[in-house]
């Protein structure tokens, strides 16, 4: 078992990988605004990312209306919500709240 130093200290390194992951995006890519390829995957990667997060989430789903309806209503209400308020943080909030709802009724 660690002790309260061990933990301490592998709170710590986690906290300085994962802000250096964050970090490094930015330090890499400063003052190559204007490449082509970075253009592309701007306007590219959004729908990408949405895509494979929307494949992996209904991948694997039974017929159980318990497993898929969770899903389903959480995509549809974070896709309506964004196409109605372009709001990434509404569009987040809303369709894992309407995720959760739904999965808590359903148990």
């Amino acid at each position: 078992m660690l002790t309260d130093p061990q933990i301490a200290i592998a709170v710590v390194v986690v906290a300085v990988i994962t802000f250096a992951c964050r970090i490094a995006p930015f330090v890499l890519l400063r003052g190559r605004g204007d490449s082509a390829l970075l253009g592309f995957l701007s306007r590219a990667m959004p729908l990408g990312v949405m895509i494979v997060l929307v494949a992996y989430t209904l991948g694997g789903m039974s017929l159980a209306p318990s497993t898929w309806l969770p899903a389903v209503g959480g995509i549809g209400a974070t896709a309506g919500l964004h196409l109605w308020r372009r709001s990434i943080g509404l569009s987040l909030i809303g369709g894992t709240g309407v995720y959760v709802a739904l999965s808590l009724l359903l148990t």
